[in-house]
């Protein structure tokens, strides 16, 4: 028996873990419901504790100006204490984790932003041994206010290029994760001298942070450039602004002072 219960704390004949999510579709600052379902194995087994988190995988750069990926959990619960789960027995623990507000969209109008990878996780510490389970994916859509300023972007003929999630932070935001996401846009024609925009959202309970980029493209005898613009704006009071023509005149000012269209 001493034997098997070894065996069983390395994951053979042990316990297996499954985390079953009630809805995979959530917002910023709301919850993602669920339950954790422990399998006992062949054998008894002592639990010594279970966590829920949510996981990132975003880009870092390295010292050589390298890029790599590293997976980042932002937030963690821990879900009871220490039990024994006798051999056989099934053993649900529900959950509900809150998500941060300043979590990154994954989704814009029912489509999935390609690069973003974020997920529930599920640890089982098991005595003498620690299991963690898979990524379970969830679906971040935006919040009214991001989805107000991501429509006004379209409205204004811009088309995405592409997502990501960097290590860092960004300068003078109410930004608390150690990353944050920056989303593409390829310009439409009009903004000729344009390259391409960034846009990130650093968000709380009351308002968000809207971050701007402009990438200007490089001429035969000049070299691109950027221009950095942060603004304020709430997520109950943001319908009173026609946040098209508000981009719009932003983008043309920069644009003529600079020369660039």
């Amino acid at each position: 028996m001493g034997f098997k219960r070894l065996l069983a704390s390395l994951g053979a004949g042990g316990a297996s873990v499954e985390t079953v999510l009630g809805e995979e579709n959530v917002v910023p600052g709301g919850v993602v419901q669920g339950e954790v379902r422990i399998q006992g194995g062949s054998v008894s087994q002592s639990i010594e504790g279970l966590n829920v988190g949510l996981q990132a995988r975003v880009e870092v750069e390295g010292h050589d100006d390298s890029e790599y990926h590293q997976n980042i959990e932002f937030t963690k619960v821990s879900l009871g204490g220490a039990f024994e789960l006798q051999a056989g027995a099934l053993h649900v623990v529900p959950f509900g984790l809150e998500i941060p507000w300043e979590t990154p969209v994954t989704m814009i109008d029912g489509q999935s932003l390609r690069g973003m990878h974020i997920g529930v996780t599920t640890e089982l510490a098991i005595a003498r041994a620690v299991d963690s389970g898979d990524l379970d994916p969830i679906n971040v859509h935006p919040l009214p206010a991001q989805k107000a300023i991501l429509d006004a972007f379209i409205q204004l003929g811009f088309r995405f290029k592409g997502a990501d999630m960097e290590r860092g932070h960004i300068r003078g935001t109410r930004q608390r994760l150690p990353f944050y996401q920056e989303i593409e846009f390829y310009p439409p024609s009009q903004y000729r001298g344009l390259n391409e925009v960034e846009l990130s959202f650093v968000a709380d309970e009351s308002a968000m942070d809207v971050v701007l980029e402009m990438d200007k493209k490089s001429g035969l005898f000049t070299e691109g450039s950027d221009s950095y613009r942060c603004f304020q704006v709430g997520l109950h009071d943001f319908h009173g602004t026609d946040w098209a023509a508000y981009l719009h005149q932003w983008l043309s000012e920069v644009g003529s002072k600079r020369s660039w269209f």
